[in-house]
């Protein structure tokens, strides 16, 4: 069961000295038997923080692996709530299109399969993750394909390590909401005030959630029928992961969520070739707060909103498969 009277550390403070290293995952059994087998067995990333869990989809095309090609290496790199599994559907719709490519998903601290670490939930500690798991796997760069928080994270990560990412696929990021679009109760639950964290849990989990958190009654038919189904994964994590809404918290107030305005204007002058991937309703990140950052290479799916990546996947694979097609 989520502890819900768990709070990390904030940025820039230490945690106290009786304070756990990090809060154990749940294990892959119980995932898997609550959602089918749509990914590969986990593997697991040892690191001081913590245990993490990663999913290799192999080349789907027979021989050895060829780096030579101009996509081999491709990382995914999930939102905060819905771990590595809400971005299957768009990762196996990729890997049949660049059948040589090896493709890669991770779940980011404190979702799916992997640990709660017990420190600040600052961009740093999500770019660790990403650049000690690339070198687990002995890559020197990959493709990057971020959605909503992990466009965030991708985005900070190009900054930081231009020379490991070949490309990047944003879509629907969120790093672009500025604070001051807050009002001050909203702010003092961002910054911690004392005696506020659960108003300030409640307030952070309804905003990502745009309401109440609803599962379909018809969910388990949906996972048997091979489908993911969001909100039935999210309920499970808050309810088996006993690190996950502290996780989710930490991420809203410091993983980078707001006002990441320089790192996206920084990324975007490395050189890198980003494509930028929204839905037509979406009302976290518009078109204007792209350009206004540098990037331009911006497309837009119509009649969807913040949930594009799993309800419209064949455009979306579509516009990454062109995007790739002419590096």
């Amino acid at each position: 069961m989520s502890n819900a009277s768990i709070v990390l550390p904030r940025a820039g403070t230490a945690k106290s000295g009786d304070a756990p290293q990090s809060i154990q995952a749940p294990s892959e059994a119980a995932f898997v038997a609550a959602f089918g087998n749509l990914l590969p067995p986990a593997l697991y990333l040892r690191t001081p923080n913590g245990r993490a869990a990663y999913y290799e989809l192999p080349p789907s095309s027979p021989g050895p692996i060829n780096h030579t090609r101009p996509v081999s290496r491709v990382f995914f790199v999930h939102g905060v709530q819905t771990p590595a599994l809400g971005l299957q559907p768009l990762a196996s719709a990729l890997s049949s299109r660049f059948p040589y490519a090896q493709c890669v998903l991770v779940d980011l601290w404190g979702h799916g399969l992997t640990d709660t670490p017990f420190v600040a939930h600052e961009p740093a500690l999500f770019r660790a993750l990403l650049e000690a798991l690339m070198v687990q796997l002995g890559w020197e760069d990959a493709h990057f394909v971020g959605y909503s928080f992990g466009g965030s994270t991708t985005a900070t990560f190009t900054a930081a390590h231009p020379e490991r990412v070949a490309s990047m696929a944003l879509i629907a990021p969120v790093g672009l909401i500025r604070t001051a679009q807050y009002d001050e109760l909203q702010r003092s639950y961002l910054h911690g005030a004392e005696g506020l964290e659960d108003q300030a849990r409640a307030w952070i989990l309804e905003l990502l959630e745009g309401g109440q958190l609803i599962v379909p009654s018809d969910w388990k038919e949906r996972v048997r029928r091979g489908e993911v189904v969001a909100e039935a994964v999210r309920e499970w994590q808050m309810r088996e992961h006993e690190g996950h809404v502290a996780s989710v918290v930490g991420i809203y107030r410091d993983g980078g969520v707001q006002d990441r305005h320089a790192e996206f204007a920084k990324a975007a002058k490395t050189g890198v070739q980003g494509l930028y991937i929204l839905g037509e309703l979406d009302d976290v990140c518009s078109v204007q707060d792209l350009h206004d950052v540098g990037m331009r290479n911006v497309a837009i799916i119509s009649q969807v909103g913040y949930g594009v990546v799993r309800e419209r996947v064949p455009e979306a694979a579509q516009l990454i498969e062109d995007f790739w097609n002419k590096l």
